[in-house]
């Protein structure tokens, strides 16, 4: 039988630190103001991840009262759950910000609103 390859936690935090530069990245050096927030999005979601992969405890059961321990802490699934609400509400916020700035200057390229706004 093949024993299937488990990464190592660490191979995790490599992932968790690549998908937040990638994000950052994208935040800083594209000009498109929907790519921004797609960036933002991608910050969000790597400390999630990386959140979820410290609350994890391996051969831990869910915390039920009737299961036999060692427990899971749900503690860190309840921050990251509120975290995604957040998320959620930061995204939703910053994409009607897009849509209002695309409406008052047609364009969602920042270099372009800087120039409108330059000449009024």
């Amino acid at each position: 039988m093949i024993d299937p390859v488990v990464p190592d936690i660490h191979h995790y935090y490599l992932l968790f630190l690549a998908v937040f530069l990638i994000g950052l990245y994208t935040l800083i050096d594209d000009p498109h103001l929907v790519k921004k927030v797609i960036g933002l999005g991608l910050m969000q979601i790597s400390v999630l991840m990386l959140f979820v992969s410290i609350g994890y405890v391996e051969g831990a059961n869910p915390p039920l009262v009737d299961e036999p321990g060692p427990h899971a802490n749900p503690l860190t699934h309840v921050i990251v759950l509120t975290a995604i609400v957040i998320a959620v509400s930061l995204s939703a916020l910053a994409l009607a910000i897009v849509i209002r700035l695309y409406a008052e200057f047609g364009t969602t390229d920042v270099r372009e609103i800087e120039e409108a706004l330059a000449d009024e």
